[in-house]
């Protein structure tokens, strides 16, 4: 930080955090503030703040970057962020000389206090926080795992109702902190895919409210603070940027970032190039990039790690993926379980921390391109380890499961589904 803290300028009195319009990236039109769609095209919604520079506040974890979030306040007990370093353990073992590592997760003794332990919480506050001030209701989050965990963790901090639907076989990805709080857990018996059909189902009921995926300009900005963090850190863009992926949000989330620095006039003059990975054989993202036969109909079953099984990624889209990849001369990797699981390792051995599956996958990419020459010994790279530190998070608190409040069988109606999660929810005190 020390490397940029005379460029830095104080933020102008009169702007309002996170002052910003959304635009349509297909069309190029204004849209309203809460808009997940376009009414003319496909083309993802982007923010356009009105601070053009990034201007970190007074304020802890993400919300230093509250200008480029779209919010207006950060959201009432949340605060963690992204944490960025210089690579020492890992870099010597791949003979690089600039390796900046991001970490999402706990890891107390960097500053990393994710007790969600994954990057999943960057994106969960603001998305919450910016339902809170466009009039509220009642989240709806499908995940397989990861995601409903962070936004568990953020709904028990801020006290607000949310309902979750996950696959019952992620059921064990569900834990948090500090009790289970307004929450309402679904079972789906069925696959990822599955559980965003219902959740579909649920918030478009009165009430209920999408959290939106990859269309929420407010899950997008927030994962974008990894690369805000690391850059500020660095005091300039890295030549490459590594991270694994399901969706491709957080691929989306970065190039925008970047694009938003690189407007800003001070922290390099092109693009970091993006290197995405995806955990073979279920991986519709390297696919479509290099042209391949797209995912078995058996995936997710035989991955490392199935929260980076999407079947319908916002790929070719305007805005989307291959947009990303396309801008910044990108790359994707297919990475096995073995490539995964001994990355995995080489990881802790060599950093001294635990990190999830998916972030093994993003460093066996980086493993990959080393070893096909695409990076430089001195080249500057930003590797994002999105999920970290559980196992370190153990030592200082009990892991709470969540109860799964009903399953949801083949079969069942989504009108039954709707009315007992509305039972469940009254009981609780929750007007829905």
């Amino acid at each position: 930080m020390a490397q940029t803290e005379n460029i830095i300028s104080r933020p102008k009195p009169f702007t309002l955090m996170g002052e910003h319009s959304v635009r349509c990236t297909g069309c190029g039109d204004l849209l309203p503030p809460c808009s997940l769609r376009c009414s003319k095209d496909d083309g993802l919604p982007r923010a356009e703040y009105i601070q053009r520079r990034i201007v970190p506040r007074d304020l802890p974890g993400i919300w230093r970057f509250i200008d480029w979030l779209p919010v207006r306040e950060p959201l009432k007990g949340t605060g963690g962020g992204a944490v960025s370093y210089k690579s020492s353990g890992l870099a010597r073992e791949l003979g690089l000389e600039n390796l900046l590592i991001s970490f999402s997760g706990y890891w107390p003794e960097i500053g990393a206090t994710l007790r969600g332990c994954s990057f999943k919480d960057l994106e969960a506050a603001p998305t919450m926080r910016r339902l809170v001030e466009n009039g509220g209701g009642i989240m709806v989050v499908a995940s397989a795992g990861n995601t409903a965990r962070s936004f568990a963790q953020v709904a028990n901090a801020a006290n607000l109702p949310l309902v979750l639907v996950v696959p019952k076989e992620s059921l064990h990805r569900l834990w948090a902190i500090d009790g289970e709080g307004p929450i309402c857990l679904v079972a789906v018996e069925g696959d990822y895919n599955q559980a965003i059909v219902l959740g579909e189902s649920i918030s478009s009921e009165e009430g209920f409210q999408a959290e939106g995926g990859a269309r929420n300009i407010a899950r997008r900005d927030g994962m974008g603070t990894v690369m805000l963090e690391a850059v500020l850190r660095a005091g300039k863009l890295p030549h490459h940027y590594f991270q694994a992926v399901g969706s491709g949000t957080g691929g989306i989330a970065a190039w925008e970032a970047s694009m938003r620095l690189l407007a800003d006039g001070r922290f390099g003059e092109r693009l970091p190039r993006l290197h995405l990975a995806q955990n073979l054989p279920c991986a519709p993202i390297h696919s479509a990039w290099m042209d391949l036969e797209g995912p078995k109909s058996t995936c997710p079953r035989g991955m490392y790690d199935d929260v980076l099984f999407n079947r319908h990624p916002p790929y070719a889209i305007p805005g989307g993926v291959a947009e990303a990849l396309q801008s910044t001369n990108g790359a994707v990797y297919g990475v096995g379980n073995e490539e995964a699981k001994a990355a995995e390792v080489l990881f802790q051995e060599a950093e001294g921390i635990d990190i999830l599956p998916a972030a093994a996958v993003a460093v066996a990419a980086l493993i990959q391109a080393r070893r096909a020459g695409r990076i430089g010994d001195r080249d500057h790279v930003l590797l994002n380890i999105t999920g970290g530190g559980i196992s370190r998070l153990k030592e200082d608190f009990t892991m709470n499961y969540i109860t799964n409040d009903m399953t949801v069988h083949h079969g069942d109606s989504a009108e039954a589904v709707v009315a007992k999660i509305r039972e469940i929810l009254r009981g609780r005190g929750i007007c829905c």
